[in-house]
């Protein structure tokens, strides 16, 4: 069974940093390095929108503008997991974070999410 665990999550002060992780079991290593993946998130009372997109090649890489510069996502195929280092954290990111792997086969997979609570 294919499944994605999202980690990392917290509260952290304006300005700070935090890293989140999304762990996938229930896939061979050949087939996660060859699904592209993505980072959404909800903020309370809003749609979920997307963060970041990573291309099955990490050099396919695409941020919401209001990350740019701030967020980083990269994937160890090795491992199986999928990172999203987000520095400069502002109130306005707070959130629940969605990772989500995007079968081309099949419909999209979603983990359970992880909330960031960004705030003094």
């Amino acid at each position: 069974q294919v499944q994605l665990v999202e980690s990392g999550g917290e509260l952290v002060q304006p300005g700070g940093s935090l890293r989140l992780s999304c762990a996938a079991s229930g896939f061979t290593v050949n087939s996660y390095a060859m699904t592209p993946m993505s980072w959404y998130r909800q903020a309370p009372g809003k749609e979920r929108v997307l963060v970041a997109h990573i291309g099955s090649a990490e050099d396919a890489l695409n941020y919401a503008d209001a990350v740019k510069g701030r967020f980083t996502m990269s994937r160890n195929n090795a491992e199986k997991t999928f990172y999203l280092q987000m520095n400069s954290l502002k109130p306005e990111d707070t959130a629940v974070y969605y990772c989500v792997a995007h079968f081309l086969d099949g419909p999209d997979l979603w983990g359970q999410g992880t909330q960031v609570t960004v705030s003094s």
